[in-house]
């Protein structure tokens, strides 16, 4: 399930950053691209690229903080795990 949400998560930022890059002057591919790829990381740039600051730096945070979260959870796994609990 988590599987196919982050999935479908990352195609609607894909779509989306494809169908209005043009709007601001970017290459609709590019930005396609990474935002399939990076997800909300590229969506947050994206933003604060294209003056939608506070936005831009809203997601962007969360989507770090997230992802910082989620490598000490797999550190703290792999911790336990090999500490033999």
């Amino acid at each position: 399930m988590e599987f196919s949400f982050g999935f479908i998560l990352s195609i609607a930022i894909a779509i989306y950053l494809a169908i209005d890059a043009p709007k601001h002057g970017k290459n609709p591919w590019m930005w396609g691209i990474l935002g399939f790829v990076f997800g909300p990381i590229v969506l947050g740039i994206y933003f604060i690229k294209t003056g939608r600051k506070v936005a831009g730096w809203i997601i962007l945070i969360i989507a770090i903080i997230l992802i910082l979260m989620l490598i000490l959870l797999f550190a703290v796994g792999f911790f336990l795990i090999f500490q033999g609990i």
